[in-house]
């Protein structure tokens, strides 16, 4: 590759001093331009990305996807690439798109979608609920925006034709089972937030069948047991987290444990 791809690689982080030198790794030298974007930080992050090369901004929180697309307005080329600060794009990744930027019809498409694979316990994850879990990130800037909920769940969001990539983006959420563990509730208070802003109501029919579902589809059908104990964990771990999203909607629908929900 003679040129730098004519991409922007954006990533949104806040205190990511431990993540950031992988993330910026493995897209330093072939795109064109590196954006950082940060909220809030009190660690190295800003040196880190900056030797790296990076262009760095501070941008107020606004939820994710508020906070995403303002980071989006600060790339400068025709297409970009968001990543998050646990993310690396895979030596697969990057040859599929270089690969697709080489193709003569590339012009005809809005964007491409790849497979994002996470790397938990002691192995990669390539099955259950968290595999392939196809991702669009790669998109004409003027195409794409960050879309969806307000609070949790943003993606982008295309006008126009979408490519599919084989390479893998890398994804080191969880380094460790407490990791995981600590995500649970932050991620059900987003969720009582976000039913509370639909005027969706608790649903006991919900709370008892969907964990239920959640690790039947995950173990069984997505063939989660391939995965061996973390596949067996991660549908556990699936299903109790959708049981305690619901507990926590009937608990604040009660009034208790709603202080700071609604602000």
């Amino acid at each position: 590759m003679s040129q730098p791809l004519p991409l922007s690689a954006v990533i949104v982080a806040k205190n990511e001093a431990h993540n950031l030198p992988r993330c910026l790794a493995s897209v330093r030298g072939w795109v064109s331009e590196i954006v950082v974007a940060l909220n809030d930080t009190t660690d190295a992050s800003e040196s880190i990305a900056s030797v790296a090369g990076a262009h760095v901004h501070h941008l107020a929180w606004r939820g994710f996807r508020d906070t995403k697309n303002a980071a989006l307005d600060l790339a400068t080329r025709p297409w970009v690439l968001p990543l998050d600060a646990d993310e690396e794009v895979s030596a697969e990744l990057r040859a599929d798109l270089v690969a697709f930027f080489a193709r003569p019809d590339h012009d005809q498409f809005a964007g491409a979608k790849f497979p994002r694979k996470v790397w938990f316990i002691d192995r990669w994850i390539t099955h259950g609920d968290w595999y392939p879990d196809y991702s669009l990130r790669l998109f004409r800037r003027e195409r794409g925006r960050w879309g969806g909920d307000e609070f949790v769940h943003e993606k982008v969001e295309c006008d126009g034709r979408i490519a599919t990539l084989r390479g893998d983006l890398h994804h080191y959420s969880f380094p460790t089972l407490s990791s995981q563990v600590a995500k649970i509730n932050p991620f059900a208070d987003l969720f009582v937030r976000q039913q509370q802003a639909r005027g969706v109501r608790f649903s006991l029919a919900a709370a008892i069948l969907r964990p239920w579902w959640r690790f039947f589809r995950a173990y069984v059908l997505r063939r989660g047991f391939l995965d061996g104990f973390p596949g067996y964990y991660i549908a556990c771990a699936t299903s109790f987290g959708t049981f305690v999203r619901y507990s926590r909607l009937y608990e604040a629908e009660r009034g208790k444990g709603t202080k700071g929900l609604k602000d």
